[in-house]
């Protein structure tokens, strides 16, 4: 009997410390919200969310170039240890990102406190349908930097925030396609392509127009993302997750964006950021539902922490709710993408312009007036009234394309450029070596004006480039690397590889050697050719990381 009393007293207080542990706070609730959390209190809290629950443990998502180690938070019911314990698992992997520009830090605390309640709570809706992945505080390098002068315009914490770019002075939101940091090199290695999360979310705070919403979100809006996953969110899964964050959990919510015009609200509504450099529009040239929340900068720090914690929560209920129906979409769209590339038919194109266009529906803002006005420099400016006007205006979010080029089967590097072939390798595309010479009928393209920016962007004066394809026949000798389009991401290979788009390889610097003759005048072709139609091509594979893709009990894509 005494021993049965023993166990029992020791089980409670196991139990009890357990629950204790999954109390704790963050440094923005135990300050009444004046404080953010350093790299430490993170990482301290990591650790005793550990200590609490056996449905939690930490990965690393990349080493900062200052060492310090970015943390995954990998939660699942039960555990998975890698994602092979997910194959014929009907969980979706859901990955939530904070802190990637280090000033705007409300993410970081609301996925510590969501974390914390999903497991001390253990929401069985939730953790039955989905496998959480969370990053609290990406730009770890950028969060040390926290000083009351960073982003002083800021409503809190009065104690201050970190600075925006990382500790080698890049914006970590501009690095998607070039992949010139370790954060972000990271997370497409070991999130992207090691997880293959369904859905992400990339938490920010605004800088924009005024309104009384402290909570801004948006989908992923570039039209080389498929149509079906774009319509899907603009049409049901974002209205669902408003209308649940309004009503069940009373915040006051609405797309993001700023006015066109913020002394005339009838031009409309406009989330201006649609390239894919950007991470939730990245997410979604990969086939994948990309989020972009943006609390608002205006409101009180706890507003827009408890604002962004409620939005996560809304979240996990919609994707917990509709597990199997997003997964089965995406396995459709990343199908439709490899058969696509198999055979092009005439009218596969891909969007090298576009503009946007409101989206079926309009949206609802609670705005406030705002007076023009002139700075000392007499450049034009606008200040907040404290008149409130409510306005329904256009939302000017869906992007079309407006010229296009013709979608190939393959594109082939001529050069045995390694920086390239490495950076196609980070995306987790799929590349091939001709085995033998071979002649193709392919597009050549010839450049007819080769202009770099005239002020550096992110290290690099940027290109623009204007030219025509012409179609010629050329011989490749054995060895030459190809690109097949037949990939989940086929969007994103020729997004990076087609030489006129607005984020690509080109634009980006990564073929300037090549482009111009060491001696003499004029330009040479672009050094990536497009076979159009299908051909049979000898090939092997080089590259050891290939685009992960989970077999579920209804899907068996292979790459």
């Amino acid at each position: 009997m005494k021993r049965l009393l023993l166990i029992l007293v020791l089980t409670f207080s196991i139990q009890s410390l357990a629950y204790n542990q999954l109390t704790i706070q963050t440094v923005a609730e135990r300050t009444n919200f004046e404080s953010t959390s350093t790299y430490e209190d993170v990482m301290n809290f990591i650790s005793i969310l550990e200590k609490g629950s056996p449905l939690i443990r930490v990965e690393n998502i990349a080493r900062t170039a200052e060492g310090r180690d970015i943390p995954l938070l990998v939660i699942g019911d039960p555990l998975p240890q890698s994602p092979d314990d997910l194959v014929n698992d009907d969980r979706i992997v859901v990955y939530i990102q904070a802190n990637i520009h280090a000033g705007e830090v409300e993410g970081k605390e609301a996925t510590l406190m969501y974390t914390r309640d999903l497991l001390k709570e253990q929401d069985t809706e939730v953790l039955n349908h989905v496998v959480l992945l969370v990053c609290p505080i990406l730009n770890a390098d950028g969060n040390e930097k926290i000083s009351p002068s960073n982003r002083s315009h800021q409503n809190g914490p009065v104690n201050g925030v970190g600075v925006r770019h990382n500790s080698m002075l890049l914006d970590l939101n501009r690095d998607a396609m070039k992949i010139e940091s370790p954060e972000i090199e990271g997370v497409i290695t070991n999130v992207y392509n090691r997880w293959d999360p369904s859905i992400i979310m990339d938490c920010h705070t605004t800088n924009g127009s005024y309104h009384e919403e402290p909570v801004t979100f948006t989908w992923m809006l570039n039209p080389n993302g498929d149509r079906l996953l774009i319509n899907y969110m603009r049409d049901k899964m974002m209205p669902a997750m408003a209308s649940r964050l309004r009503e069940e959990y009373h915040t006051e919510n609405c797309y993001y964006g700023v006015f066109m015009d913020p002394t005339d609200f009838d031009k409309g509504w406009f989330p201006y950021a649609c390239e894919p450099r950007y991470m939730s529009n990245y997410v979604g040239v990969r086939n994948r539902l990309g989020i972009l929340n943006e609390n608002y900068i205006y409101a009180d720090f706890k507003s827009r922490v408890q604002g962004c914690y409620y939005l996560i929560r809304s979240l996990l209920d919609y994707a917990s709710q509709n597990n199997m129906e997003i997964r089965d979409m995406i396995s459709k769209v990343d199908l439709s993408t490899i058969r696509r590339g198999m055979s092009p038919a005439p009218s596969d194109s891909f969007a090298i312009t576009y503009q946007p266009k409101p989206t079926p529906e309009k949206v609802t803002i609670k705005a406030y007036e705002v007076e023009a006005a002139q700075s000392g420099s007499g450049r034009r400016r606008v200040i907040k009234t404290d008149r409130k006007k409510t306005v329904t205006v256009s939302y000017l979010a869906d992007y079309y394309p407006v010229t296009s080029v013709k979608f190939p089967f393959a594109y082939v590097i001529e050069f045995p450029d390694p920086y390239i072939i490495a950076l196609l390798k980070k995306h987790g595309i799929k590349v091939e070596n001709l085995i033998q010479a071979n002649t193709f009928d392919v597009e050549q393209f010839e450049i007819e004006e080769l202009t770099g920016a005239n002020r550096l962007n992110q290290g690099h004066y940027t290109n623009t480039i204007k030219g025509r394809f012409v179609e010629v026949q050329k011989e490749f000798p054995a060895g030459t690397h190809v690109v097949r389009t037949s990939q989940p991401l086929g969007n994103l290979i020729a997004y990076l590889l087609e030489p006129q788009t607005d984020d690509g390889l080109l634009f980006w610097n990564y073929f300037d050697r090549y482009l111009v003759p060491q001696w003499g005048r004029g330009y040479n072709p672009y050094p990536v050719y497009k076979i159009i139609e299908s051909v049979d091509l000898k090939t092997k594979q080089i590259l050891g990381m290939p685009f992960f893709i989970r077999q579920t009990s209804s899907s068996r894509l292979t790459n």
